[in-house]
C-alpha cells in the first residue's frame, strides 16, 4: 500500500467508507435508527433516571434545609425550659410557645409538596410537638424507638432519611434531624415524614410508556415502588436486581430475558444518600420501528453506492492534487531520506519527525517550568543540599527571615482551609516579589502559620541591603495584617555562607519567633549570639506561695495583682529565655492544681476540664494573653470554692430525695420548695454534679432499680415498670432500651446465661 500512488489510495479510501452514502445514511438514520437502537435506549432511559433522580433528591434536600433553617432559629428555644406536659399547659403564654412551634412546623410541611407530617420532640421530656396533634403527650403519639435506631453511626449535624410505616399504615420517608450543640441551644429532634407516594411521582416524573420504576435504600429496601405491597421488603428479590446492583458501579443499564422478553434494565446511585433508583421496560416494543427500517435502508445503501463509485474518483483526483504539491514541495527542501514511498507515506515520516522533535522541546519546557526553586528550600531547610544548587542560588551568602502569623490559634478559628491555603499563596508571591533585584528571595509555608523566606545575595551586599531589608521586613509585616487581619511576627537570622548551615539559620529564626512572648506580636527581631552564661534564670516562689494564700482567702484582688507583679518583672529581665518564661507559669499552675488537691477539693470541672492546660499556655504568644488566661482560670477557680459547699450540700439533698420518691410521680417545682431551693438552681446543682438532666437522673435511678429487681425478683416487666415509677410499659421499655442498649427481657435473658 504505502507504494501505490496517492490518488489511487484516496479512491480506495473514498469508495470503502462512501463519504457521500455515509453522509445521507447519517442524515436518514440519525432521528430515527440511533433513537431507536439499543444502546440509544439504554442511555435514554438511564438519563431519565437520573432526572428522576435528581428530582427526587432536590425535593429531599430542599425538605432537609428548611429543617436544618428551622433548627437554627430560636423557635424551640422557647418551649426549651418546658420538661413536662403539664408545664407547656400550664398557661396561656406557654401554650402560645407550643403553638408557635407548631406554626412553624406546619409551614415547613408546606414549602415541599407531600409531607405528611411533622414533629418535634425535646430531649427529656414527657410531650410532642407536632402538626397532626399539636402538642401531646409522649405516650399518646406514635413510638420513638426507631429513632434512636435511625441516628446510630450519625455524625455532626446533617439529618438522616428513614423509609417506614407510620401507625396509620401509611408509607413513609422520615428525615430525623437531631438538634444539638452544633445547629442549636436547644437538645431534641425534628422529624420530617414525607409521603412515599409522593417520592413515587418524583420517580415517574420523566415515565416512558409502562416502565417500573423503583427506589431502594443502600441495604436494599424497598423505599418506593409501583407495586405498594413491596414498599419496606427485600428489593434484592426482585429479578436480576441482587445481580446488578453488587457489582458496585454507581450507574449503568443492561439487557436481560424476563417472561420471554427482552428488558432494558437502568439504574444509578446517589452519592448523597447511597440510595439506587432502578427502572425497566421491554426494549422489544421500543425497537419495533427500528426492524421496520432496515429493509429500507438496504434499499437505499444500494443505489447510492453506485452512485459514490463515480463520485470516488472525481474526488480522488480533484483532493489529492494539494498533497501532491506539499510532498514536492517538503522533498525539495528537506533530506528525509526516504525513496519509494507515496506521498502518503512520506507526509507520515515527515510528521513523526517533526512530532518527536517537539515532544523533546517540550518535555524540556516542562521540565524547567517545575517550581524547582521551592522544592529546593524545602530541602535546605532539613539540612539537605539539593542538585544543581548554584544554578538555584548563585550567590554565596544566605539568610533566613521567618514570618510567623500572631495568635494563630485565633486566626486558624476564623478562617477555612481553602482560606489559609489562598493567603499563603497571595503572601508567598508578594513577598518575593518586595525584595531589592540584587537578593533573590525564595518563600515557602512552613508550618504552623509560619512561613519561611530564604534569601541569596553575595558578600558585598549584606552590610549595604540591611537598610533595605529592613524597610522590606516593615512592608511585609504592614501587607500581612491588611491581608490577615493578623498582625506578624518576623525573626531574621544570622547569615550562612555555605547551604549546609541554612537548615541552622531556620532554627535560630525559630527562636527569634519565641521571644514574641517578651517583645510582643508584630515585632521584628535579628539574631545576636549570647554565651550561655548570659542567660538568667529567675523564679517566683514567694509570689506563689501569696498567690495560694490568696486563693484560700478567696481574694481575686490579691491573685491579679501578683499576676500583673509577675509580667512586669519578667518585662524587666534583659535576658530571660522563653523556656524560663514556660517554666514560671508552668510552675505557677502545677502548684495551684496540687494546692487544690491537697486540700481536698476536686480540680476535674475547674482545671483538668478545660484540656492540656500546659498545652494552652505553650501556644499563646503574648504575656498579656497569658495574664489574660489566668486571670479568667482563678476566677473560675474562686467563684466555685465559694459556691461548692452549698451546692454539694443541695446536691445530697436532691439525690436522697428522689432515691426516696423515685417511684412516684415527682413534680419538680414541687420538689424544689420542699428542698428550699428554685427549680431552675435545682437543676443547674444536677447537671454540674451528676452531668445530667434532672428527667435523665431520675430515670437512669429508676432503671437501676429495674435492673436489680429483674435479677433479684420474679415479677413480670409490667409488675416491675410500675414498681420503679413507669406506669406505661412502652416508656419504661424506651428508656431501658436507651440506657441499657437492650429491651429488659434481653437484660434479664443475657444476665441469667451469664450467672
Amino acid at each position: 500500500m504505502k507504494k501505490i500512488p496517492m490518488m489511487l489510495q484516496l479512491a480506495l479510501i473514498l469508495f470503502c467508507i462512501m463519504a457521500i452514502p455515509t453522509a445521507i445514511l447519517t442524515w436518514y438514520s440519525g432521528s430515527q435508527i440511533i433513537e431507536n437502537s439499543e444502546a440509544a435506549i439504554g442511555e435514554s432511559t438511564l438519563a431519565g433516571l437520573n432526572a428522576n433522580r435528581k428530582l427526587n433528591e432536590n425535593a429531599l434536600a430542599n425538605l432537609a434545609q428548611d429543617t436544618s433553617r428551622l433548627a437554627a432559629t430560636s423557635v424551640f428555644d422557647r418551649i426549651r425550659s418546658f420538661e413536662t406536659y403539664d408545664e407547656i399547659n400550664s398557661s396561656f403564654n406557654n401554650y402560645s410557645r407550643g403553638k408557635d412551634v407548631t406554626n412553624e412546623l406546619l409551614n415547613l410541611n408546606r414549602r415541599v409538596d407531600g409531607v405528611a407530617s411533622s414533629y418535634f420532640y425535646l430531649e427529656g421530656s414527657d410531650y410532642v410537638v407536632s402538626t397532626d396533634k399539636s402538642v401531646t403527650k409522649l405516650e399518646r403519639y406514635e413510638a420513638m424507638d426507631w429513632v434512636e435506631d435511625a441516628l446510630e453511626g450519625q455524625r455532626g449535624i446533617s439529618g438522616v432519611w428513614v423509609p417506614r410505616k407510620l401507625d396509620s399504615g401509611e408509607n413513609v420517608v422520615s428525615y430525623v434531624y437531631p438538634l444539638n450543640r452544633l445547629s442549636s441551644n436547644t437538645r431534641g429532634i425534628i422529624v420530617v415524614n414525607m409521603k412515599e407516594s409522593q417520592i413515587g411521582k418524583y420517580l415517574n416524573a420523566t415515565e416512558v410508556g409502562n416502565s417500573s420504576n423503583l427506589l431502594l435504600d443502600a441495604d436494599g429496601k424497598v423505599i418506593s415502588f409501583n407495586d405498594k405491597s413491596l414498599v419496606l421488603s427485600d428489593g434484592f428479590e426482585l429479578p436480576f436486581l441482587r445481580e446488578l446492583l453488587d457489582q458496585n458501579i454507581s450507574e449503568g443499564y443492561t439487557f436481560r430475558e424476563l417472561d420471554g422478553k427482552r428488558m432494558v434494565y437502568a439504574w444509578t446511585r446517589s452519592a448523597l444518600s447511597g440510595w439506587w433508583n432502578v427502572s425497566w421496560s421491554s426494549l422489544d416494543e421500543m425497537m419495533a420501528d427500528s426492524r421496520e427500517m432496515q429493509g429500507n435502508i438496504i434499499l437505499l445503501t444500494g443505489a447510492i453506492i453506485l452512485l459514490g463509485t463515480l463520485l470516488a474518483l472525481f474526488f480522488a483526483t480533484w483532493l489529492s492534487r494539494p498533497l501532491r504539491q506539499l510532498v514536492q514541495t517538503i522533498r525539495s527542501k528537506s533530506d528525509l531520506n526516504v525513496a519509494g514511498k507515496n506521498e502518503l507515506a512520506f507526509l507520515d515520516m515527515a510528521f513523526k519527525r517533526m512530532q518527536e522533535e517537539e515532544e523533546s522541546l517540550f518535555q524540556l519546557l516542562q521540565e524547567r517550568e517545575q517550581d524547582t526553586r521551592s522544592l529546593a528550600v524545602h530541602r535546605l531547610l532539613r539540612g539537605e543540599i539539593p542538585p544543581r544548587i548554584n544554578e538555584i542560588f548563585p550567590e554565596a551568602y544566605y539568610r533566613v527571615i521567618v514570618v510567623s502569623i500572631d495568635r494563630y490559634r485565633v486566626y486558624v478559628g476564623n478562617t477555612s482551609v481553602e482560606t489559609r491555603s489562598y493567603h499563603r499563596y497571595l503572601l508567598n508571591t508578594k513577598f518575593e516579589s518586595l525584595f531589592p533585584e540584587q537578593i533573590l528571595a525564595s518563600s515557602v509555608y512552613h508550618n504552623d502559620g509560619c512561613l519561611v523566606i530564604v534569601l541569596n545575595f553575595a558578600p558585598d551586599e549584606d552590610e549595604a541591603g540591611r537598610g533595605q531589608i529592613q524597610q522590606v521586613l516593615e512592608t511585609i509585616r504592614d501587607e500581612s495584617l491588611a491581608l490577615l487581619e493578623h498582625t506578624v511576627t518576623i525573626g531574621v537570622s544570622d547569615v550562612a555562607d555555605v547551604p549546609e548551615m541554612v537548615a541552622e539559620r531556620l532554627f535560630e529564626a525559630m527562636e527569634l519567633i519565641k521571644q514574641r512572648m517578651i517583645n510582643g506580636a508584630g515585632s521584628i527581631m535579628y539574631w545576636e549570639d549570647e554565651e550561655e552564661h548570659s542567660r538568667k534564670y529567675i523564679d517566683f516562689d514567694c509570689s506563689e506561695r501569696r498567690i495560694l494564700n490568696f486563693l484560700d482567702a478567696g481574694n481575686l484582688d490579691g491573685i491579679f495583682k501578683e499576676l500583673q507583679t509577675i509580667r512586669s518583672q519578667i518585662s524587666a529581665e534583659e535576658n530571660i529565655s522563653y523556656d524560663n518564661i514556660m517554666f514560671i507559669y508552668h510552675q505557677l499552675m502545677g502548684a495551684t492544681i496540687k494546692h487544690l488537691r491537697e486540700n481536698h477539693i476536686g480540680t476535674g470541672r475547674m482545671i483538668v476540664g478545660k484540656g492540656n492546660i500546659y498545652s494552652i499556655l505553650a501556644a499563646m504568644d503574648t504575656l498579656e494573653e497569658l495574664e489574660e488566661y489566668l486571670h479568667e482560670m482563678f476566677r473560675e477557680i474562686v467563684q466555685s470554692l465559694d459556691h461548692s459547699p452549698g451546692e454539694t450540700n443541695h446536691g445530697e439533698r436532691i439525690v436522697q430525695y428522689l432515691k426516696e420518691h423515685y417511684r412516684e410521680e415527682i413534680v419538680f417545682e414541687d420538689m424544689a420548695k420542699e428542698i428550699g431551693i428554685s427549680y431552675s438552681y435545682m437543676r443547674k446543682i444536677v447537671y454540674e454534679q451528676t452531668g445530667k438532666s434532672m428527667i435523665d437522673f431520675l430515670n437512669q435511678l429508676r432503671i437501676e432499680k429495674a435492673k436489680e429487681l429483674l435479677l433479684d425478683t420474679d415479677l413480670t416487666i409490667k409488675q416491675i415498670a410500675a414498681e420503679v415509677g413507669y406506669y406505661n410499659l412502652q416508656s419504661f421499655n424506651r428508656f431501658f432500651r436507651k440506657y441499657e442498649g437492650m429491651p429488659p427481657s434481653s437484660y434479664k435473658s443475657a444476665k441469667s446465661k451469664g450467672s
